[in-house]
């Protein structure tokens, strides 16, 4: 049987967060580097906003690395839009090569996954990795209009309005220049899957078996067990596909426990911010990595992780259909560099 968990050595030494109004008023609120109390980044659509916040989390992300659109190789981003217009739009001022991803809410973790493995085998010097998502654009494509007023059912998740930028390079070769707190050291891409969910008001039900899948995979093949981490967090599962994870994770013989947490669950107050299952959407894990665990991770509070964004791979016509969701999750193992 084939090996899938890869060997990295790909520091993350630049990163940077965008969001709206209701991230800024969550538990994280004043970490984030850039937010807008009125989710629209001076623009006149929804859309635009997305691909705006895009172009502002990468840009300051190139800000506090020193970097220039030529010192990057290549730029991996994708959203929640039809064709990742969010992300082709909004980096579009950069003259980068870029490679648009569709990878749902696991599109932070997969794009830092391709980023890492370019800088790791010395295909690219600097890589980047952008992802994002809005409440407002996403309602719209794969539900209803906010004017609708549609109900949400309680295991329904609030869709992150938000952007995370990061950029990479082979961790080796950074003689001269500062050394940050994370290195990517190892990956394990994971497999496109489905078990019968087809409720489009329960993405974490429907993306927790991949999430089992990637974990026990990379547990089988490396030895590791949840013991030898600090934390093991997943992006967007929240609180009804969190506590599923758990369970099958238990049911395999990997309890979790206390080190176990879910960036859905990190974000926003449940209670307080009325968000049912948590925070979702391409931007949940990739502004907390960003923005909380990275950080914790210089500040030498973390020493090593597991970190998976998860994906529900559905498109509005499929949920027209009926269609059962297919999900994916991509992990990455990082640690204080």
């Amino acid at each position: 049987m084939a090996k899938n968990a890869v060997r990295l050595n790909a520091e993350i030494f630049a990163a940077a967060s965008a969001v709206g109004k209701k991230e800024s008023n969550g538990p994280l609120g004043e970490l984030f580097d850039l937010r807008d109390e009125t989710d629209r980044f001076g623009q006149k659509t929804w859309e635009g906003a997305e691909s705006e916040m895009q172009r502002m989390a990468f840009n300051t992300a190139l800000a506090k690395a020193e970097c220039h659109d030529a010192d990057v190789g290549a730029l991996f981003a994708g959203d929640l839009l039809n064709q990742c217009v969010g992300s082709a739009y909004g980096l579009l001022s950069f003259d980068i090569p870029y490679f648009g991803l569709y990878g749902a809410c696991s599109t932070c973790a997969e794009g830092l996954l391709l980023a890492s493995i370019m800088v790791s085998n010395a295909v690219f010097d600097i890589c980047g990795a952008v992802t994002s998502s809005h409440y407002c654009s996403a309602e719209r494509q794969y539900r209803t209009p906010l004017e609708y007023g549609a109900q949400r059912t309680p295991t329904a998740q609030w869709t992150v309005t938000g952007s995370g930028a990061f950029l990479v390079r082979d961790a080796n070769r950074r003689t001269g220049m500062r050394a940050s707190g994370a290195v990517i050291k190892r990956g394990m891409p994971g497999r496109a899957m489905e078990k019968g969910v087809n409720d489009a008001g329960n993405m974490g039900a429907a993306m927790a078996p991949a999430a089992q899948d990637t974990l026990v995979r990379f547990f089988q093949e490396t030895g590791e067990a949840p013991e030898n981490y600090d934390l093991i967090v997943t992006g967007d599962l929240g609180f009804e596909g969190g506590s599923i994870l758990e369970d099958l994770m238990r049911a395999e013989g990997y309890p979790m426990g206390e080190r176990y947490t879910d960036c859905g669950k990190l974000i926003y107050d449940r209670e307080r911010q009325d968000v049912h299952g948590g925070g979702s959407g391409c931007g949940c894990s990739a502004v907390v990595l960003a923005s909380y665990l990275l950080p914790r991770l210089e500040r030498g509070e973390l020493r090593r992780i597991l970190f998976m964004s998860t994906g529900a791979m559905m498109s509005p016509d499929s949920i027209k259909q009926g269609q059962n969701i297919p999900a994916v999750a991509h992990l990455l193992e990082i640690e204080r560099g």
